[in-house]
Protein backbone atom coordinates (compact mmCIF):
# COMPACT_ATOMS: atom_id res chain seq x y z
CA UNK A 1 0.00 0.00 0.00
CA UNK A 2 1.24 3.51 -0.98
CA UNK A 3 1.90 5.96 1.62
CA UNK A 4 -0.19 8.77 1.36
CA UNK A 5 0.88 12.24 0.10
CA UNK A 6 -1.55 13.73 2.33
CA UNK A 7 -4.79 13.01 3.71
CA UNK A 8 -8.51 14.56 3.89
CA UNK A 9 -7.02 16.27 7.59
CA UNK A 10 -4.66 17.88 5.57
CA UNK A 11 -7.58 19.83 3.66
CA UNK A 12 -9.50 20.72 6.51
CA UNK A 13 -12.94 19.22 8.15
CA UNK A 14 -14.06 15.62 6.71
CA UNK A 15 -15.38 15.74 3.26
CA UNK A 16 -19.50 15.69 3.94
CA UNK A 17 -22.04 16.84 2.02
CA UNK A 18 -19.52 18.88 0.21
CA UNK A 19 -18.55 16.39 -1.28
CA UNK A 20 -21.67 15.44 -2.78
CA UNK A 21 -21.77 18.80 -4.44
CA UNK A 22 -18.40 18.88 -5.82
CA UNK A 23 -18.59 15.85 -7.68
CA UNK A 24 -22.56 16.60 -8.76
CA UNK A 25 -20.90 19.96 -10.74
CA UNK A 26 -18.50 18.09 -11.83
CA UNK A 27 -20.25 15.27 -13.36
CA UNK A 28 -24.07 16.09 -13.20
CA UNK A 29 -26.16 15.55 -10.59
CA UNK A 30 -26.42 12.20 -9.19
CA UNK A 31 -24.32 10.95 -12.01
CA UNK A 32 -21.02 8.88 -10.72
CA UNK A 33 -18.23 8.05 -12.90
CA UNK A 34 -17.35 3.87 -13.38
CA UNK A 35 -13.97 4.97 -13.54
CA UNK A 36 -13.53 8.14 -11.16
CA UNK A 37 -9.97 8.27 -11.04
CA UNK A 38 -9.98 8.55 -14.70
CA UNK A 39 -12.71 11.21 -14.90
CA UNK A 40 -11.23 13.00 -12.18
CA UNK A 41 -7.85 13.65 -13.82
CA UNK A 42 -9.39 14.52 -17.60
CA UNK A 43 -11.54 16.91 -14.84
CA UNK A 44 -8.34 19.04 -13.74
CA UNK A 45 -7.12 19.10 -16.81
CA UNK A 46 -10.45 20.50 -18.32
CA UNK A 47 -10.21 22.95 -15.34
CA UNK A 48 -6.88 24.17 -15.61
CA UNK A 49 -6.93 24.48 -19.44
CA UNK A 50 -10.03 27.04 -18.34
CA UNK A 51 -8.00 28.39 -15.99
CA UNK A 52 -5.20 29.33 -18.03
CA UNK A 53 -7.51 30.70 -21.35
CA UNK A 54 -8.97 33.18 -18.34
CA UNK A 55 -5.34 34.44 -18.60
CA UNK A 56 -5.51 34.75 -21.94
CA UNK A 57 -2.29 32.28 -22.12
CA UNK A 58 -2.08 30.91 -26.12
CA UNK A 59 -3.55 27.50 -26.86
CA UNK A 60 -0.33 25.83 -27.78
CA UNK A 61 0.89 27.01 -24.44
CA UNK A 62 -2.26 25.02 -22.61
CA UNK A 63 -2.01 22.33 -24.64
CA UNK A 64 2.27 22.02 -24.27
CA UNK A 65 1.07 22.25 -19.85
CA UNK A 66 -1.63 19.59 -20.52
CA UNK A 67 0.62 16.80 -22.60
CA UNK A 68 3.29 17.40 -19.58
CA UNK A 69 1.00 16.59 -17.19
CA UNK A 70 -0.38 13.17 -19.06
CA UNK A 71 3.56 12.13 -19.35
CA UNK A 72 4.24 12.74 -15.74
CA UNK A 73 1.42 10.70 -14.86
CA UNK A 74 2.50 7.89 -17.09
CA UNK A 75 5.79 7.83 -16.15
CA UNK A 76 5.40 8.22 -12.44
CA UNK A 77 2.27 5.26 -12.85
CA UNK A 78 0.69 7.54 -10.28
CA UNK A 79 -2.17 9.82 -10.28
CA UNK A 80 -1.52 13.81 -9.84
CA UNK A 81 -2.94 13.43 -5.73
CA UNK A 82 -0.10 10.82 -5.27
CA UNK A 83 2.75 12.16 -6.88
CA UNK A 84 5.42 12.77 -4.12
CA UNK A 85 8.66 14.65 -4.83
CA UNK A 86 10.63 12.36 -5.77
CA UNK A 87 8.25 11.62 -9.01
CA UNK A 88 9.04 14.96 -10.60
CA UNK A 89 12.80 14.74 -9.86
CA UNK A 90 13.41 11.65 -11.31
CA UNK A 91 10.54 12.75 -14.70
CA UNK A 92 13.22 15.75 -14.88
CA UNK A 93 16.85 13.58 -14.48
CA UNK A 94 15.84 11.44 -16.96
CA UNK A 95 14.91 14.08 -19.36
CA UNK A 96 17.94 15.91 -18.68
CA UNK A 97 20.10 12.70 -19.30
CA UNK A 98 20.98 10.15 -22.30
CA UNK A 99 18.91 9.79 -24.34
CA UNK A 100 17.54 13.40 -24.43
CA UNK A 101 20.03 15.45 -23.09
CA UNK A 102 17.33 18.05 -22.49
CA UNK A 103 18.46 21.66 -21.77
CA UNK A 104 18.47 23.16 -18.63
CA UNK A 105 15.95 26.18 -19.95
CA UNK A 106 13.53 23.36 -21.25
CA UNK A 107 13.54 21.60 -17.89
CA UNK A 108 13.23 24.75 -15.72
CA UNK A 109 10.15 25.76 -18.16
CA UNK A 110 8.11 21.97 -17.56
CA UNK A 111 8.74 23.10 -14.04
CA UNK A 112 6.93 25.97 -13.97
CA UNK A 113 4.41 24.11 -16.16
CA UNK A 114 4.10 21.33 -13.33
CA UNK A 115 4.36 24.18 -10.73
CA UNK A 116 1.42 25.65 -12.15
CA UNK A 117 -0.64 22.78 -12.84
CA UNK A 118 0.20 21.90 -8.88
CA UNK A 119 -0.59 25.13 -7.90
CA UNK A 120 -4.05 25.15 -9.46
CA UNK A 121 -4.60 21.92 -7.73
CA UNK A 122 -4.10 22.88 -4.36
CA UNK A 123 -6.13 26.58 -4.56
CA UNK A 124 -8.98 26.33 -2.19
CA UNK A 125 -10.97 28.24 -4.94
CA UNK A 126 -10.53 25.10 -6.82
CA UNK A 127 -12.71 21.64 -5.69
CA UNK A 128 -9.74 19.12 -6.16
CA UNK A 129 -8.27 18.76 -2.47
CA UNK A 130 -12.25 18.19 -1.69
CA UNK A 131 -12.93 15.89 -4.20
CA UNK A 132 -9.31 14.01 -4.18
CA UNK A 133 -9.93 13.74 -0.15
CA UNK A 134 -13.68 12.15 -0.07
CA UNK A 135 -12.83 9.73 -2.89
CA UNK A 136 -9.05 8.69 -2.74
CA UNK A 137 -7.87 9.68 0.76
CA UNK A 138 -4.80 11.71 -0.45
CA UNK A 139 -5.02 15.18 -1.39
CA UNK A 140 -2.54 16.80 -3.88
CA UNK A 141 0.31 19.24 -2.46
CA UNK A 142 2.57 21.46 -4.07
CA UNK A 143 6.02 19.83 -4.47
CA UNK A 144 8.27 22.28 -6.51
CA UNK A 145 9.80 25.32 -5.01
CA UNK A 146 13.29 26.97 -4.96
CA UNK A 147 14.75 23.82 -3.04
CA UNK A 148 14.61 21.19 -6.08
CA UNK A 149 13.60 23.39 -8.75
CA UNK A 150 16.07 24.51 -11.46
CA UNK A 151 17.97 27.98 -10.59
CA UNK A 152 18.34 30.45 -13.64
CA UNK A 153 22.06 31.45 -12.94
CA UNK A 154 23.22 31.38 -16.48
CA UNK A 155 22.45 34.73 -18.16
CA UNK A 156 22.06 33.05 -21.28
CA UNK A 157 21.43 29.45 -22.03
CA UNK A 158 21.03 28.81 -25.83
CA UNK A 159 23.06 26.18 -27.48
CA UNK A 160 26.69 27.62 -27.94
CA UNK A 161 26.93 26.82 -31.41
CA UNK A 162 24.16 29.08 -32.77
CA UNK A 163 25.21 32.41 -33.28
CA UNK A 164 25.45 34.99 -36.17
CA UNK A 165 26.35 34.34 -39.40
CA UNK A 166 30.05 35.73 -40.79
CA UNK A 167 29.65 38.08 -43.96
CA UNK A 168 31.12 35.31 -45.92
CA UNK A 169 28.52 32.53 -44.33
CA UNK A 170 25.67 34.83 -45.16
CA UNK A 171 26.74 35.55 -48.50
CA UNK A 172 27.64 32.25 -49.41
CA UNK A 173 24.32 31.44 -48.28
CA UNK A 174 22.59 34.17 -50.67
CA UNK A 175 24.74 33.07 -53.25
CA UNK A 176 23.50 29.55 -52.82
CA UNK A 177 19.68 31.05 -53.06
CA UNK A 178 20.74 32.68 -56.77
CA UNK A 179 22.65 29.17 -57.70
CA UNK A 180 19.43 27.37 -57.08
CA UNK A 181 17.42 29.71 -59.11
CA UNK A 182 20.02 29.60 -61.97
CA UNK A 183 20.04 26.03 -61.79
CA UNK A 184 16.71 25.32 -62.30
CA UNK A 185 15.65 27.73 -65.15
CA UNK A 186 18.13 26.74 -66.95
CA UNK A 187 17.01 23.36 -66.65
CA UNK A 188 13.59 24.68 -66.69
CA UNK A 189 12.67 22.84 -63.67
CA UNK A 190 9.60 23.12 -61.44
CA UNK A 191 10.23 25.41 -58.80
CA UNK A 192 11.62 27.86 -60.11
CA UNK A 193 9.43 30.57 -58.86
CA UNK A 194 9.60 29.05 -55.54
CA UNK A 195 13.09 29.38 -55.29
CA UNK A 196 12.73 33.00 -56.60
CA UNK A 197 10.25 33.24 -53.44
CA UNK A 198 12.64 31.50 -50.75
CA UNK A 199 15.91 33.54 -52.36
CA UNK A 200 13.91 37.13 -51.54
CA UNK A 201 12.38 35.54 -48.34
CA UNK A 202 15.55 35.01 -46.79
CA UNK A 203 17.27 38.17 -47.75
CA UNK A 204 14.20 39.91 -46.09
CA UNK A 205 14.18 37.92 -43.00
CA UNK A 206 17.94 39.23 -42.82
CA UNK A 207 17.47 42.16 -44.38
CA UNK A 208 14.90 43.22 -41.85
CA UNK A 209 16.04 41.88 -39.05
CA UNK A 210 12.81 39.19 -38.49
CA UNK A 211 11.88 36.30 -36.16
CA UNK A 212 10.26 33.14 -38.50
CA UNK A 213 6.63 33.96 -37.27
CA UNK A 214 6.70 37.62 -38.19
CA UNK A 215 8.34 36.99 -41.87
CA UNK A 216 5.53 34.34 -42.41
CA UNK A 217 3.11 36.29 -41.04
CA UNK A 218 3.88 39.08 -43.18
CA UNK A 219 0.95 40.69 -45.70
CA UNK A 220 1.57 43.51 -48.89
CA UNK A 221 0.16 45.90 -46.91
CA UNK A 222 2.35 45.65 -44.09
CA UNK A 223 4.97 47.50 -46.69
CA UNK A 224 5.04 51.22 -46.39
CA UNK A 225 6.88 54.01 -47.42
CA UNK A 226 9.04 56.28 -45.25
CA UNK A 227 8.74 60.22 -45.67
CA UNK A 228 11.83 60.66 -44.44
CA UNK A 229 13.67 57.95 -46.72
CA UNK A 230 12.08 58.11 -50.17
CA UNK A 231 14.93 56.90 -51.49
CA UNK A 232 13.76 53.55 -50.72
CA UNK A 233 10.33 54.26 -52.01
CA UNK A 234 7.13 52.27 -50.85
CA UNK A 235 9.73 49.47 -48.64
CA UNK A 236 11.29 52.52 -46.46
CA UNK A 237 9.25 50.72 -43.58
CA UNK A 238 8.10 47.28 -42.77
CA UNK A 239 5.27 46.72 -40.58
CA UNK A 240 5.34 44.00 -38.13
CA UNK A 241 1.52 43.23 -36.74
CA UNK A 242 3.07 39.67 -34.94
CA UNK A 243 5.86 40.23 -33.31
CA UNK A 244 6.68 38.14 -30.20
CA UNK A 245 4.55 39.29 -27.56
CA UNK A 246 5.02 38.47 -23.67
CA UNK A 247 3.28 35.86 -21.49
CA UNK A 248 -0.34 36.14 -21.60
CA UNK A 249 -0.43 39.53 -24.34
CA UNK A 250 -1.25 40.28 -27.41
CA UNK A 251 1.06 40.11 -30.50
CA UNK A 252 3.52 43.17 -29.95
CA UNK A 253 3.51 45.45 -32.81
CA UNK A 254 6.47 47.55 -34.62
CA UNK A 255 7.89 49.63 -36.96
CA UNK A 256 11.43 48.17 -38.45
CA UNK A 257 12.73 50.62 -40.96
CA UNK A 258 15.01 49.73 -43.81
CA UNK A 259 18.50 50.71 -43.25
CA UNK A 260 20.00 48.61 -46.38
CA UNK A 261 19.08 49.87 -50.05
CA UNK A 262 20.32 46.63 -51.52
CA UNK A 263 17.12 45.15 -49.30
CA UNK A 264 14.52 47.27 -50.23
CA UNK A 265 15.55 46.66 -53.94
CA UNK A 266 15.32 42.77 -53.50
CA UNK A 267 11.66 43.59 -51.76
CA UNK A 268 10.47 45.46 -54.49
CA UNK A 269 11.28 42.65 -57.47
CA UNK A 270 9.57 40.38 -55.78
CA UNK A 271 6.38 42.31 -55.38
CA UNK A 272 6.84 44.11 -58.58
CA UNK A 273 8.07 40.88 -60.66
CA UNK A 274 7.88 37.61 -58.50
CA UNK A 275 4.86 37.34 -56.45
CA UNK A 276 2.41 38.24 -59.04
CA UNK A 277 3.58 35.10 -61.34
CA UNK A 278 1.71 33.29 -58.54
CA UNK A 279 -1.47 34.44 -59.92
CA UNK A 280 -3.28 35.27 -55.84
CA UNK A 281 -3.24 38.82 -56.11
CA UNK A 282 -6.15 38.94 -54.35
CA UNK A 283 -4.09 37.15 -51.27
CA UNK A 284 -3.09 39.33 -48.89
CA UNK A 285 0.36 37.43 -47.78
CA UNK A 286 3.61 38.88 -49.18
CA UNK A 287 4.68 34.58 -49.50
CA UNK A 288 2.96 32.51 -51.14
CA UNK A 289 2.61 29.31 -51.65
CA UNK A 290 2.10 27.57 -55.33
CA UNK A 291 -1.48 26.96 -54.32
CA UNK A 292 -2.33 30.31 -53.47
CA UNK A 293 -1.89 29.66 -49.30
CA UNK A 294 0.50 31.37 -46.99
CA UNK A 295 4.02 30.29 -46.46
CA UNK A 296 4.19 28.30 -42.75
CA UNK A 297 6.89 29.09 -40.53
CA UNK A 298 7.93 24.95 -41.08
CA UNK A 299 8.22 25.62 -44.51
CA UNK A 300 10.95 28.10 -43.71
CA UNK A 301 12.80 25.93 -41.49
CA UNK A 302 12.72 23.32 -43.88
CA UNK A 303 14.16 25.31 -46.90
CA UNK A 304 16.67 26.95 -44.95
CA UNK A 305 17.87 23.27 -43.29
CA UNK A 306 18.63 22.82 -47.06
CA UNK A 307 20.40 25.43 -47.89
CA UNK A 308 22.67 25.05 -44.61
CA UNK A 309 23.77 21.46 -45.37
CA UNK A 310 24.06 22.15 -49.00
CA UNK A 311 26.50 24.34 -47.65
CA UNK A 312 27.78 22.12 -45.26
CA UNK A 313 27.22 24.71 -42.62
CA UNK A 314 26.69 23.64 -38.35
CA UNK A 315 23.10 21.75 -37.92
CA UNK A 316 22.59 24.34 -35.18
CA UNK A 317 22.40 27.33 -37.31
CA UNK A 318 18.29 28.02 -38.09
CA UNK A 319 16.67 30.91 -39.20
CA UNK A 320 16.91 32.44 -36.53
CA UNK A 321 20.86 32.99 -37.15
CA UNK A 322 19.45 35.62 -39.72
CA UNK A 323 18.20 38.22 -36.83
CA UNK A 324 21.26 37.13 -34.76
CA UNK A 325 23.12 38.45 -37.60
CA UNK A 326 21.22 41.66 -38.63
CA UNK A 327 21.98 42.53 -34.77
CA UNK A 328 25.68 41.83 -35.13
CA UNK A 329 26.21 43.62 -38.27
CA UNK A 330 24.18 46.63 -36.94
CA UNK A 331 26.77 47.41 -34.33
CA UNK A 332 29.48 46.36 -36.43
CA UNK A 333 28.57 49.31 -38.47
CA UNK A 334 28.05 51.83 -35.47
CA UNK A 335 24.42 51.76 -35.38
CA UNK A 336 22.93 53.34 -32.01
CA UNK A 337 22.80 50.39 -29.42
CA UNK A 338 18.79 52.20 -28.77
CA UNK A 339 18.03 51.89 -32.38
CA UNK A 340 18.90 48.48 -32.71
CA UNK A 341 17.13 47.41 -30.03
CA UNK A 342 13.60 49.18 -31.30
CA UNK A 343 14.91 47.74 -34.45
CA UNK A 344 14.13 43.97 -33.28
CA UNK A 345 11.61 44.55 -30.93
CA UNK A 346 13.48 43.77 -27.45
CA UNK A 347 11.98 45.08 -24.53
CA UNK A 348 15.53 45.49 -22.50
CA UNK A 349 19.24 46.58 -23.70
CA UNK A 350 20.54 43.31 -22.18
CA UNK A 351 18.35 41.35 -24.48
CA UNK A 352 19.84 42.62 -27.58
CA UNK A 353 23.20 42.64 -26.10
CA UNK A 354 22.81 38.74 -25.87
CA UNK A 355 22.58 38.72 -29.76
CA UNK A 356 25.38 40.37 -30.40
CA UNK A 357 28.63 38.65 -31.36
CA UNK A 358 30.53 40.92 -33.50
CA UNK A 359 32.98 39.50 -35.90
CA UNK A 360 36.69 38.98 -35.50
CA UNK A 361 37.49 41.14 -38.56
CA UNK A 362 35.52 43.98 -36.80
CA UNK A 363 37.56 43.67 -33.60
CA UNK A 364 40.73 43.80 -35.70
CA UNK A 365 39.72 47.06 -37.29
CA UNK A 366 38.61 48.31 -33.85
CA UNK A 367 41.50 47.44 -32.40
CA UNK A 368 44.08 48.80 -35.24
CA UNK A 369 41.99 52.02 -35.67
CA UNK A 370 42.39 52.56 -31.57
CA UNK A 371 46.57 51.95 -32.20
CA UNK A 372 46.49 54.29 -34.81
CA UNK A 373 45.00 56.92 -32.66
CA UNK A 374 47.24 56.36 -29.66
CA UNK A 375 49.98 56.76 -31.87
CA UNK A 376 48.91 59.80 -33.61
CA UNK A 377 48.80 61.07 -29.80
CA UNK A 378 52.30 59.96 -28.96
CA UNK A 379 53.31 62.01 -32.31
CA UNK A 380 51.57 65.04 -31.31
CA UNK A 381 53.11 65.02 -27.51
CA UNK A 382 56.51 63.93 -29.11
Amino acid sequence: MRTPIGTWRDAGEPPGDGLEAALDRLFGEGIRPLRIEEAVFAAMLDGWARQQRSRLLREATIASGVRLARRVTTAAERWPWEWAAADLEDFISDLASAPYHRRPATLRNYQSQLRGFLGYLVDERYPWRLVCAGCFGHVPVQLLDEYNAIVHVAEHESDPRRRALTRDELQALFDECDRRVAGRRALRRKGSLAALRDGAMFKVCYGWGLRRTELARLDVCDLLRNPKQPRFRDNGIVRVRYGKGSRGSAPKRRDVLTVWPWAADVLEQYVTEIRPLFGFDEHPALWLTERGGRISVRHIDERFAELRDGLGMDAAHTPHALRHSYVTHLHEENFDALFVKEQVGHRYMSTTALYTGVSSDYKQRALAAALDAQLSAMAELG
